[in-house]
């Protein structure tokens, strides 16, 4: 297969990577207890570090689809050793407490750079029609988090970090509308050369709509392998894979043309917004990529693969 930079319609051979599910159920539901997180937990960062898996997951006081009016979103904390029994903080790590985000942080995904985390997220407003901003925090503990301020002041989502500098500059994934696109910064702060990476397929069943990146890309000796998302016509939301070059990831190298997970358990299928799995960080562990995932704007789970099966792509 010859790779065709920045169009992103490659694919893979016929040999085919798919997540299989840890649980049957979700892993971290609603705490009706606590307001912030009583109706919906999902879309959640996924760390690894000293041994442990943390999360850092989207909440909502009520229903996360709006039916039940203006919901508002907080982020929570969870830790696991064996990343399915997860223990949480019962008071949110981020909340709206800033102009851009009156309706609360949204999506986090979360990238170590040095001694340092850096989580960008959506910054939701709700005060007009296109009122959210892709936003960044950092911390040293996962926990304790320091707002460093909107990054792109346009209607943007799904911003993902690189864990290393490319060419000597920080890269970030982000998604202008339908695609997913490429953009470099000298400071973290102030982003440029946005270059497109991946298109829709407008043939694809499941990702014709729109796409966007999940949790942020990880290196492999191949190339940085990305989780992402894709959406069908009917709003339908599944994940895929595809793997870019290490030296210019706006070069896509392949990409796997069906879905590596999509919704078919019913509390993905059934939920606030139906028909979803949605993926915002996966993690490492004992030769399995455990990747962590919202179903149906509801509730938690997490499908893995070996690190092995990752050569078919």
């Amino acid at each position: 297969m010859t790779p065709k930079a920045g169009l992103g319609y490659e694919e893979t051979s016929p040999a085919m990577i798919k997540l299989q599910r840890l649980s049957e159920t979700p892993i971290l539901t609603a705490d009706k207890h606590n307001d912030w997180e009583a109706t919906a937990v999902f879309n959640c960062a996924a760390v690894q570090h000293q041994e442990l898996i943390h999360l850092i997951y989207r909440a909502t006081d009520v229903s996360s689809n709006g039916k039940d009016g203006a919901y508002i979103n907080s982020l929570g904390y969870a830790v696991s050793s064996d990343g399915l029994s997860f223990n949480r903080l019962k008071q949110p790590i981020l909340i709206n407490d800033v102009e851009q985000e009156r309706r609360g942080p949204e999506d986090p995904r979360v990238t170590k750079l040095g001694d340092t985390f850096y989580m960008t997220y959506t910054g939701f407003g709700g005060r007009f029609d296109g009122d959210y901003r892709i936003s960044l925090a950092s911390s040293t503990n996962l926990i304790a988090w320091e707002r460093l301020g909107v990054l792109l002041d346009e209607p943007n989502k799904d911003a993902a970090l690189f864990p290393a500098k490319i060419g000597g500059r920080y890269a970030m994934l982000h998604r202008r509308p339908p695609d997913i696109w490429l953009a470099y910064s000298d400071d973290l702060l102030h982003w440029e050369n946005h270059t497109p990476v991946l298109h829709t397929i407008p043939s694809s069943t499941w990702e014709g709509s729109k796409i966007g990146a999940a949790g942020p890309p990880f290196r492999t000796d191949r190339g940085w392998v990305l989780i992402y998302h894709g959406v069908s016509e009917d709003h339908h939301y599944s994940l895929g894979i595809a793997l870019l070059d290490l030296n210019d990831p706006s070069r896509v190298l392949a990409r796997q043309k069906l879905p590596i997970l999509k919704p078919e358990l019913d509390w993905e299928v059934h939920g606030y917004v139906p028909n979803v799995v949605f993926s915002c960080g996966q993690v490492i562990k004992n030769d399995q990529l455990l990747v962590y995932y919202g179903g149906a704007d509801t509730a938690i789970g997490v499908a893995a693969v070996h690190l092995n099966e990752l050569d078919a792509i």
